[in-house]
């Protein structure tokens, strides 16, 4: 049996087209499925589009480790190819005593990871910096950033595309099996066109259908700690007048399932509230307007000018969680056949927040997996 293909990636997310761009230009042949209409139409359009400097993660994780490689790429691929972004720092605030020591562990934490020339800030400092924002301290991140995600995603798309890569839209993985020569591939289209092909690499690179993805191919997703757990993030747009109220992304100190819901700009310079946190059983992007009121009090515990009615219900992503509620944070996984035990699949689970930032770091280690 013949290979039709060297790749497959399953997913045209960023990660899923970071991946594409990065085989292609090293001449290998990559056929992308993506069951959606577009490119990135869940998780990788539907975030806050900042790009992260790395604070968060345990130092030695993946997360940590793809997050401050990715961001240097990222940053580079911005200048070099126009994408809209900026580099405006963030403040992570601490509303009262109480949050000083967690601050004062980040701090510690983001400059193990190599987060940048963080510095954490006393309330008058902050005052200077943001004189809107109250709190008793707060921690200044200059290497954190914002980015178009939608311009990234066509970034991406274009570079593999330019160099050889196929792409095919309405397109579900239906099976994976192995065999003789690395995996066989059964795609389904919408119109219900069934298609077989042999790969020698798959990289399961399908976001929140990234579990279903790796059961194809026989694995007991349970066993090997694959289920996902899909967990929702609503955003509200802050009112016009608002503009300007602050000039850096304000960040609470993070929460059980996320990083609190926090304030960031958008490369035009609107401002942005969110994500919540909520565990669904399936995705859905209805926001409610009712939440107007949980967000409004969130806010004004740093931002006091804020009212309800300032906010307006704006959309909603999807987390595609390893971390069940109540369990603690999981890093990513990215996996091949040494763990798993079927030879040319590479998963890529859990890829949630910073995915977007590590994107490119994420397709290098993939590069170097199947080399």
């Amino acid at each position: 049996m013949a290979i039709d293909v060297e790749v497959v990636v399953v997913g045209a997310g960023a990660v899923g087209l970071a991946c594409a761009g990065r085989l292609a230009r090293a001449r290998r042949s990559v056929l992308v499925v993506e069951n959606r209409d577009g490119v990135g139409e869940e998780t990788s359009s539907r975030n806050s589009g900042v790009i992260h400097a790395g604070l968060y993660y345990p130092v030695g994780s993946l997360k940590a480790l793809t997050c401050v490689e990715g961001r240097e790429r990222l940053y580079a691929r911005c200048e070099r190819e126009a994408i809209p972004h900026r580099k405006c720092g963030k403040l992570v605030v601490a509303t009262d005593a109480a949050e000083r020591a967690q601050l004062e562990q980040l701090h510690a934490r983001g400059l193990a990871n190599g987060a940048g020339a963080l510095r954490l800030l006393d309330q008058a400092e902050l005052l200077a910096l943001e004189p809107n924002v109250r709190a008793v301290a707060a921690l200044l991140s200059p290497e954190t950033g914002i980015v178009d995600p939608h311009a990234l995603l066509q970034s991406y798309k274009r570079e593999a595309l330019e160099h050889g890569a196929l792409l095919s839209l309405r397109t579900a993985v239906a099976g994976l099996e192995p065999a003789a020569e690395g995996v066989r591939v059964r795609t389904r289209a919408r119109d219900g066109e069934e298609t077989e092909l042999t790969a020698a690499f798959v990289i399961n690179a399908a976001g929140l259908q990234a579990d279903r993805v790796a059961a194809l191919a026989g694995l007991d997703v349970d066993a090997l700690g694959y289920r996902l757990h899909p967990c929702k993030g609503d955003y509200f747009a802050l009112a016009p007048a608002l503009r300007g109220i602050v000039a850096h992304l304000i960040y609470p100190l993070p929460v059980q399932a996320g990083l609190g819901i926090h304030v960031t700009l958008d490369v035009a310079g609107g401002l942005r509230a969110g994500p919540d946190t909520e565990y669904v059983t399936e995705p859905h992007y209805t926001v409610e307007p009712s939440k107007a009121a949980a967000f409004g009090a969130a806010l004004r515990r740093y931002l006091p000018q804020v009212r309800d009615t300032d906010l307006s219900p704006d959309y909603a992503g999807v987390r595609p969680k390893l971390q069940a509620p109540g369990q603690p944070p999981r890093d990513f996984v990215i996996e091949h056949a040494a763990v798993h035990g079927v030879p040319g699949l590479v998963n890529l689970i859990g890829i949630e927040s910073p995915g977007l930032t590590a994107s490119a770091a994420i397709a290098e280690r993939v590069a170097q997996l199947i080399a």
